[in-house]
């Protein structure tokens, strides 16, 4: 226990009567021992009427998941054992990707008070609520003491869906997304055989089946739908390279929002996604499957993925996907490189991978790095930065066109670019009906 700023400033007050002895007569000194005996006999009780800091219990509410950017209610209920309300103060251990939450004040007793207050997380990532720490008082409000409550409440902070969704309600009108959703009548638009119905004027004649017609004595059309329940597995690489800023946000941070878009579209579309994560070693792995309860799943999944320190190994992740793939499916894998020598291995592990299955392959740019090689030198130091960024540039080029050489779809885009390329190039492959 330890005085509170109120007891402080009552001996503060007293201080004067201390100096009447000396300042006034002597004969005042009962004064100064008076005050004294009072105040000490005032600390004493409510030193003793305070509630004992082994007896505050916290019981967190708080939802296992979070938004980046978006604020949710939680609820701490605190116990102290006192049989009327005293003044209570709770201050918050949380997590670095937590905002700092005021302290929260009010009156507790033993039945209890909550305390609502609000979390927003900064980044994706596991989160805690670590401990309380709750400040009691005696009913003087002059002592007060602290318990330390462990609380250990955890949440996984997931990508914001406002973008994705604004994103997605974009491409939801193209003609292409809706592809294997319902049924197509268009020849070209899909190859698996629907139903069969009689023929009307403005049909195309190519779909008319003349077998069908001769037995009904009357034409008979084809009605074609795209194919569905293709696989499309993401695969995320988390290792040093992603974990670099890029427009402030983390490289990683971008590429799982990308992916999430992605898998959105194609649960829509009526495809099955998986997921795949690897760095140095193999991360993540969900199995591609169909349906609307897939997406949270994925989103869960994507925000416990956290970048590492450690160099990808291509050769180990790339492998141990491909092992996993039991038929032909589209895989995304979303990495960057810096130049030819450290991409060697994979562009290699990517080759061997697109011998089986279509591979789209999406390397974040950074707009800065053009932004250094277009400008116009002002001096030799940025003229050395202008070679340097378009040697790099030229690298990249080079990367990219190998591996479009062994047919892989190759996207190399600004965060700003990367989502309508990625998704584009889906639909394109979706209409084609390549997988």
């Amino acid at each position: 226990m330890r005085p509170t700023r109120r007891a402080i400033a009552v001996a503060a007050l007293g201080l004067p009567l201390a100096l009447l002895p000396a300042a006034v007569d002597a004969r005042l000194w009962p004064l100064w021992l008076a005050f004294l005996g009072t105040f000490a006999l005032a600390l004493g009780t409510d030193a003793l009427l305070a509630p004992r800091r082994q007896g505050v219990r916290c019981r967190l509410e708080m939802p296992g998941v979070l938004a980046i950017g978006e604020e949710v209610e939680a609820r701490l209920t605190v116990q102290v054992p006192a049989a009327r309300p005293v003044p209570v103060e709770v201050v918050l251990d949380l997590s670095d990707l937590l905002r700092p939450v005021p302290p929260l004040a009010g009156r507790a007793a033993e039945r209890g008070a909550v305390f609502p207050f609000r979390l927003a997380a900064t980044r994706r990532g596991k989160v805690e609520v670590e401990r309380a720490w709750v400040r009691v008082r005696g009913p003087l409000g002059w002592m007060e003491g602290a318990a330390k409550i462990e609380l250990h409440g955890e949440a996984t902070v997931v990508p914001d869906l406002r973008p994705i969704r604004a994103a997605a309600l974009r491409f939801a009108s193209e003609h292409h997304f809706r592809a294997g959703m319902r049924i197509e009548r268009y020849v070209g638009d899909g190859t698996e055989l629907d139903s069969l119905r009689e023929h009307v004027h403005g049909d195309d004649p190519r779909a008319i089946d003349w077998r069908g017609s001769a037995r009904h004595h009357r034409l008979i059309t084809r009605q074609f739908r795209a194919e569905r329940n293709r696989q499309v597995v993401l695969a995320v690489d988390s290792g040093r390279l992603m974990a670099e800023p890029l427009l402030g946000i983390p490289k990683l941070d971008h590429a799982v929002t990308a992916a999430l878009l992605l898998s959105w579209v194609s649960l829509r579309g009526g495809d099955r996604v998986g997921w795949f994560s690897f760095d140095a070693r193999v991360g993540q792995w969900a199995a591609p499957e169909g349906g609307a309860q897939v997406f949270p799943a994925l989103r869960l999944l994507a925000g416990r993925l956290d970048d590492t320190d450690q160099e990808t190994n291509f050769t180990l992740g790339l492998t141990a996907l491909a092992q996993r793939l039991r038929r032909r499916s589209l895989v995304v894998v979303l990495t960057d490189f810096v130049d030819t020598i450290t991409a060697e291995l994979m562009v290699e592990n990517l080759e061997r991978l697109a011998r089986r299955h279509l591979v789209i392959f999406v390397a974040l740019r950074d707009p800065g790095l053009q932004a250094v090689a277009a400008a116009e030198p002002a001096d030799l130091r940025q003229l050395n930065r202008a070679v340097v960024a378009g040697a790099l540039l030229r690298e990249r080029e080079v990367v990219l066109q190998r591996l479009r050489g062994q047919g892989i779809q190759a996207i190399d885009a600004t965060p700003a670019q990367v989502h309508p390329r990625l998704i584009n190039t889906y639909l394109e492959i979706k209409r084609r009906e390549r997988i």
